[in-house]
């Protein structure tokens, strides 16, 4: 059985961005008696597939507690095969039914692949080549914001493809996979509210 449904698990993410961005953070589930609940186990009510950058920190954007959301930080928030298979572990094994892939205005990954995604690191420039699906849909000279967004929702996207796992639980309505867009001046996610 789903921990919500993931149109509760959104509005949940929804609230709590609403408090954050108005600055009256409810600050709970984080003191010593959640610890000492969470060491039995933990059962979060949303994945968060998010960029690895400093200035986008999914626990507070949706002012959540210890245990609330599985989150996944990489830069780019790509879908490499370390991230499919965290998603993968949490779907399967606690049942958890919205995933967000988040993007981030002015993101460094998206510059990166924007400018040619040559590094001379080979890790980093296959890091920066699973950008580069956005940069080619978008073209390299658009504004790297919209690049962010289409490289959030191809990810979205591409996570069926990757998974049978979360292939399954979506053709079995069982689990929902969506892109959005964080505003660092502002800290508003912007949903994308239409089905990856």
């Amino acid at each position: 059985m789903k921990n919500l449904l993931w149109n509760e698990a959104l509005k949940r993410l929804q609230d709590g961005n609403d408090r954050f961005i108005k600055d009256i953070l409810e600050n709970k589930n984080h003191d010593i008696d959640v610890r000492k609940e969470l060491t039995a186990g933990q059962a979060p009510y949303a994945i968060i597939l998010s960029c690895a950058d400093s200035r986008v920190v999914p626990e507070l954007a949706f002012d959540a507690g210890l245990g609330e959301l599985f989150v996944i930080r990489v830069a780019g928030n790509v879908a490499n095969t370390s991230t499919v298979a965290s998603i993968e572990y949490a779907v399967a094994h606690l049942d958890v039914n919205l995933i967000v892939v988040m993007g981030h205005e002015n993101c460094g990954a998206v510059t990166a692949a924007l400018q040619g995604g040559e590094s001379g690191s080979g890790n980093l420039d296959h890091l920066l080549a699973q950008i580069q699906p956005a940069v080619k849909a978008c073209g390299s000279d658009s504004p790297v914001n919209t690049v962010v967004k289409t490289n959030a929702q191809l990810t979205a996207e591409e996570l069926s493809s990757k998974s049978a796992i979360i292939k399954n639980e979506i053709e079995n309505d069982e689990l929902r996979v969506l892109s959005a867009y964080y505003n660092l001046g502002t800290g508003k996610v912007d949903f994308d509210l239409k089905e990856a």
